[in-house]
């Protein structure tokens, strides 16, 4: 392999075995919710773009997930996305 490969490779390692780094919420800003919604659960990723240091910053907030109940197993994918959205919504309160 050649060296830029290596350091390519070595980055991309670190960046797949380093846990993000929570931001601390800034209620002023707006949020951006990311969902996912999976025959096994849902999930969401709230982020936030804050300025640091002068330089604007998109990162994330907080990350939540859950399995799915049986009744919501036969959801089909809209239901799910919807789902998602509210419980999302709903989960911080």
């Amino acid at each position: 392999m050649t060296v830029d490969r290596v350091k390519a490779l070595e980055f991309l390692r670190q960046a797949l075995t380093t846990a993000p780094l929570l931001l601390i919420p800034d209620l002023k800003l707006p949020f951006k919710l990311d969902i996912d919604a999976s025959g096994d659960g849902i999930g969401a990723s709230f982020h936030q773009v804050q300025i640091i240091d002068d330089i604007p910053v998109e990162g994330p907030i907080c990350f939540i997930s859950r399995k799915i109940k049986p009744t919501e197993a036969r959801y089909g994918e809209s239901q799910m996305e919807c789902l998602c959205i509210f419980w999302a919504l709903e989960k911080p309160n």
